[in-house]
């Protein structure tokens, strides 16, 4: 059975990639949303296995959709990744050490390395 993944990510250009990537796999059914104000709506219909999130997106960004679906319990087991271009290690511990995402994406991404990471994130997956 594919696990559903739901990517939050203004640039149709990036979603539509990992969309393409991801389902060559066969093992993952994706649902992009490009809007960050409606992306929590969309998670609540989607019910995902795992989320792959932007950082840098106009209106809302990535940070507070994360905690807007952070604070909804019903999410609890549904492992969120960071999709960002902010490479720097400091970028990565906060992302993973303090908001406490399950992993951390940086673009350019490389095919395998997007469909190992995220076999990864639904391994973390408590659902």
């Amino acid at each position: 059975m594919s696990k559903k993944i739901l990517v939050i990510e203004d640039d149709n250009d990036i979603a539509d990639l990992v969309k393409l990537v991801l389902e060559t796999t066969q093992d993952f059914t994706v649902m992009t949303v490009l809007d960050p104000e409606s992306a929590y709506e969309k998670a609540k219909e989607y019910r995902p296995d795992a989320i792959l999130l932007d950082l840098s997106m106009p209106k809302m960004d990535g940070w507070a959709v994360f905690k807007i679906i952070r604070s909804d319990a019903s999410f609890s087991g549904v492992p969120i990744a960071i999709l960002t271009a902010k490479s720097q290690q400091f970028d990565q511990m906060v992302g993973l050490h303090v908001m406490n995402a399950d992993a951390y994406i940086t673009k350019p991404f490389g095919k395998q390395e997007l469909i190992d990471k995220t076999y990864e994130l639904c391994n973390k997956g408590k659902k």
